[in-house]
Parts: structure tokens; C-alpha cells; sequence
């Protein structure tokens, strides 16, 4: 009974008002306010925010998911390719992989940080690592047991910080990986540059293949200042992908990013904000044209 009193009465005040409207002068009211544009929308936006579609990438995708076993199956071909061409009087074959979101997946700290609003810091990376909850990247786990088993040795070389040694090796003994040792889990020292750490396994070993996310893990030649530098020497060593590099897709942080930066990573996030916008190709509606990043 309320209800039909409530909407007879609606009505009748609807009525009244639509009469108002047809027979006295109407009074201007002001537009309704629009809303803001997506930029502002993402300005306000913690910083960290832009990494989580690719995180999502990462961790729910089948696309990725196939990327990994891919990478992993290139591997399994080019090392057997090795293994057929290798001499008795050769030195034992090594494969030398990097660490994180090459074998292990780190995508779980980077959910926690896109919860809690924040970026990487050293501590927060460090307590995350002890707690040795990576799990495998697919494809990872099998195809270097699959080398261990044909007689190469397996080196892990991270750039994970020594004081993590103990962790990493733990998680990756527990995922299943072989060799999960001190001899052959080889962290950094005072540099995150890797030449010193393959150079030692090289002493008594052919690298057959080495795998990485980012292109440091392989040659520090890649390590330059700008894109451009950068994709000059992809060029100049194309034909080692896919033999001798096997490279694994990551697209939440690497070198490429602080590229973006001029390597300035303490700059702020608003600074970043606006460096990562002027280094976006953008099409332009007005000239039809296509305007060129930084």
C-alpha cells in the first residue's frame, strides 16, 4: 500500500512540474559537469598501476603460458643440435640461464605491490625472496633436467643479491630443478653485469645456449643508453636468437624501461609518468599521420 501511495504521489508531482515547465519562463541551469578525461583519470593513478594488465599477462594468459614452452622447446633443439656436434676432446657443455622470469616466475611480488600501491624497493624484493615462493616458468623445470640428464651442466646465473643465495636455491631444489646448489647458483657480487660470472663457467665449460628475459643476460654489448642503441646491436647479433640466445618475453621491467628514463630511476612518478607518454608512437586523428616517440 506505501508503494502505490509513494508512486501516485510521484506521478502527481510530475504532472505538476511538467505543467510548470509549459506555462511559466524556465530558469538556466548549468550543464552537467563532463567527465574528466581518461588522462587525468590516469595521472591520479598510482604509477605502478600501468604494469598490472601486463602482470595479468603474465600470470592468467595462454599466450604467454606458450611463449614459455616455446622458448623452452627452441632450447631442447638447439641444445640437442650442440650435443650432435660436440668432439670428445671438447669441454663439457653448460647451459646458463637467469633466474627471474627466465625459471622463476616473480609476478607474485609484483601482484602484492599492485595491491598495495607501491613500486619495487630493496627490502620488500628481499623478505619476498626468502620466503622462496616462486613458482616455475612453464616449459623450465623439464628442459633442464632434459640437459642435465644428456650431461650438460646447468648454471644459474641471477642477479638476485648474494644475501638471497640460500632462498633461491631452496626454491628452486623444491620446484624440482637440477643442480640447485652453491657451485652452480652463481648471484651478484658488486656488479649487475654478468661477464665476470659466464666467464668463470666458460674456464671449463662450452655455453651451449644461454637464457634470459633481458638482453644483459646475454652480452653486456646490449647494455647501451638509448632504444636505438639498443635495437643496432639486436641487429648486429641477430642471427645468435633463437640459436645461441633464447630470449623470454617480459614485459613488467628491464632494461628497456629505464631506457625511457635516460637511466635516471630515481626520477619521479610523475616525471616517469611523462617520459613513458613522450616515448609512445601515437596516432594523430587531425593529420591522419602518426607521431614518433622519443
Amino acid at each position: 500500500m506505501r508503494r502505490a501511495f509513494s508512486l501516485t504521489t510521484s506521478a502527481a508531482l510530475l504532472l505538476a512540474l511538467a505543467g510548470c515547465a509549459s506555462s511559466g519562463p524556465q530558469t538556466p541551469t548549468a550543464p552537467a559537469p563532463r567527465p574528466a578525461p581518461l588522462q587525468d583519470a590516469a595521472a591520479q593513478a598510482p604509477l605502478s598501476d600501468q604494469a598490472m594488465l601486463a602482470t595479468l599477462w603474465i600470470q592468467r594468459s595462454a599466450e604467454f603460458h606458450a611463449l614459455s614452452l616455446q622458448a623452452f622447446n627452441v632450447a631442447h633443439d638447439r641444445l640437442n643440435l650442440a650435443l650432435a656436434r660436440r668432439h670428445a676432446q671438447d669441454k663439457p657443455l653448460a647451459v646458463v640461464v637467469d633466474v627471474d622470469d627466465t625459471v622463476l616466475d616473480t609476478t607474485s611480488y609484483g601482484g602484492w605491490a599492485l595491491r598495495e600501491g607501491r613500486t619495487y624497493d630493496s627490502q620488500s624484493w628481499a623478505d619476498w625472496v626468502d620466503d622462496a615462493v616462486s613458482t616455475a616458468s612453464p616449459g623450465a623445470v623439464e628442459f633442464l633436467n632434459y640437459a642435465h640428464a644428456s650431461g650438460v651442466d646447468v648454471y644459474y646465473i641471477t642477479n638476485r643479491k648474494a644475501a638471497g643465495k640460500q632462498a633461491t636455491i631452496a626454491n628452486l631444489a623444491a620446484l624440482g630443478f637440477p643442480q640447485a646448489n652453491a657451485e652452480h647458483v652463481m648471484p651478484r657480487t658488486d656488479s649487475s653485469d654478468k661477464t665476470a660470472r659466464r666467464a668463470r663457467v666458460t674456464q671449463e665449460h662450452d655455453i651451449a645456449l644461454l637464457m634470459g628475459d633481458n638482453l644483459g643476460d646475454f652480452d653486456q654489448a646490449f647494455q647501451q643508453s638509448t632504444t636505438r642503441a639498443r635495437n643496432a646491436e639486436v641487429a648486429r647479433q641477430a642471427d645468435q636468437f633463437g640459436r645461441r640466445f633464447v630470449l623470454l618475453p617480459n614485459p613488467t621491467y628491464g632494461e628497456w624501461e629505464g631506457v625511457l628514463y635516460d637511466g635516471n630511476w630515481s626520477a619521479s612518478e610523475r616525471e616517469k609518468r611523462a617520459m613513458r607518454d613522450a616515448a609512445l608512437n601515437a596516432w594523430q586523428p587531425e593529420s591522419g599521420k602518426v607521431s614518433l616517440g622519443k
